[in-house]
C-alpha cells in the first residue's frame, strides 16, 4: 500500500471525526436523537453546526480525493512519491480546513479549501 492510498483512508476518517465533534460537543446527542439524526443535526448551532458542515463538505471532496490518487496510480506516468507527497498535502489541508471550520475562520477555510481542490485537480497534471 502506498501513502497516497492510506491518505485516502485517512481522509474518510478525517469525515467521522467531525461527526464525532457534530453530535456529541454539545453533549445532547443521545439514543433518542439517533432515531433521527439529520434531525438532530440539522437543528445544531455554533460549533456543532460548524463541525457538521465540515463533515458534510469532507463527504463532499473525499470522493474527488479518493478518484484523483487512483487515477494516478492507475495511469502510472506520475512519479509515486510525487503521488504520495500531493496526498499527505491534500491531508494536511484536510486537517488545516477542519480546524479554520471548527474555529470560524471563514476566509481562510476558503482559501485553504482551494489549495486542497488546487491539490486534487494537479493529481491529473502529474499524470500527463
Amino acid at each position: 500500500m502506498t501513502v497516497a492510498f492510506w491518505c485516502v483512508l485517512i481522509a474518510f476518517c478525517l469525515t467521522y471525526v467531525c461527526t464525532v465533534f457534530a453530535k456529541f460537543s454539545d453533549g445532547k446527542f443521545g439514543a433518542r436523537q439517533n432515531h433521527d439524526p439529520r434531525t438532530f443535526l440539522d437543528g445544531l448551532q455554533g460549533f456543532a453546526k460548524r463541525a457538521h458542515s465540515a463533515q458534510l463538505n469532507s463527504f463532499e471532496v473525499n470522493p474527488a480525493f479518493a478518484a484523483a490518487v487512483i487515477i494516478a496510480d492507475i495511469v502510472g506516468n506520475a512519479d509515486p512519491v510525487t503521488i504520495d507527497v500531493l496526498a499527505v498535502l491534500f491531508i494536511t489541508s484536510r486537517m488545516l480546513y477542519i480546524i479554520c471550520y471548527l474555529a470560524d475562520w471563514a476566509i481562510l477555510r476558503s482559501i485553504i479549501w482551494f489549495a486542497g481542490m488546487g491539490l486534487v485537480v494537479s493529481f491529473f497534471f502529474v499524470s500527463l
